[in-house]
């Protein structure tokens, strides 16, 4: 229990590996039994590292055998292994090692995902969208998702903000036009518009991630200004309209100074112990 227990702790891929140590639970079977995993995250496969392992299986054979669940007597579904799987079907091969284990759907797909995102090959937006699906489809909190895949919270938090880039900017990220760097300046830019115009001038004009810093600052900060003058300004027109209210009510000149807190004052102007005495009347009045 205190084993199973320690694994968890260091993410489902621990228990993977703790179950790919047990000698007990190697098979050898026919690669034609095999389904591909119905939950692999992952679409796309290097073929050119795919030839090369496949070479390297022909001259040595299978080092670290797959990982399937049986489904019924000839027919296996893969949890983990598939460009071994791949490569031993390029190399020739009739059958393959595997470790069979028990695992329901919930498990095989967090299991996937768990051990796509401990990939090397990854690019950050497949482990984003790793991270993505473990948290929406097997309903996992980020703090949960943290000790499965044993990353830190802020590290997996970061990955995620990478999804709210436009769908162009994330295909520049995978194409490597940018690096992680700018794509995370480009995230406090709230404008797709704009985050996308100053994309196509880090591919144009090579843009280090300071220099794209640098732009995001200054653009926020003129947009906050901005923001700023707007609110002056309707603040300023709406206490003008209150002042000519009153003037007009009153028939006198007003002056009225209100601060953001909500304190001031209503100054009214008479040039006269005629208009002073009416407006008295008038106050006195309403």
């Amino acid at each position: 229990m205190n084993a199973k227990k320690n694994a968890l702790g260091r993410g489902l891929g621990a228990l993977i590996s703790d179950a790919e140590t047990k000698p007990a639970a190697v098979a050898e079977i026919p690669i034609e039994f095999i389904q591909t995993n119905p939950f692999q995250p992952r679409t796309e496969f290097n073929e050119e590292a795919l030839v090369e392992l496949s070479e390297s299986i022909k001259q040595l054979g299978i080092i670290q055998p797959i990982t399937v669940r049986k489904i019924n007597e000839n027919q296996f579904q893969l949890i983990s292994g598939e460009r071994r799987l791949r490569a031993a079907k390029l190399a020739g091969l009739d059958t393959i090692p595997a470790y069979v284990r028990e695992a329901n759907d919930q498990e095989m797909l967090e299991m996937a995902l768990v051990e796509n995102t401990h990939r090397q090959d990854l690019d950050p937006i497949e482990i984003a969208i790793s991270y993505q699906r473990l948290i929406d489809e097997c309903s996992l909190t980020q703090e949960q998702l943290s000790e499965r895949v044993g990353k830190n919270r802020s590290t997996i938090a970061n990955f995620l903000r990478l999804l709210k880039l436009s769908p162009e900017i994330q295909a520049g990220l995978r194409q490597n036009k940018i690096s992680v760097g700018h794509a995370r300046a480009l995230i406090n830019v709230q404008d797709e518009e704009t985050q996308k115009m100053i994309f196509h001038q880090i591919v144009r004009y090579d843009f280090s991630v300071r220099k794209v810093e640098d732009i995001v600052r200054e653009l926020n900060l003129d947009e906050k200004n901005a923001t700023k003058s707007v609110k002056h300004y309707q603040r300023t027109k709406e206490l003008k309209g209150i002042k000519d209210k009153i003037a007009q009510s009153l028939s006198c000149k007003v002056d009225l100074k209100k601060t953001a807190e909500g304190s001031g004052k209503i100054t009214l102007h008479f040039d006269n112990e005629v208009e002073f005495m009416n407006l008295v009347d008038l106050l006195s009045k309403k």
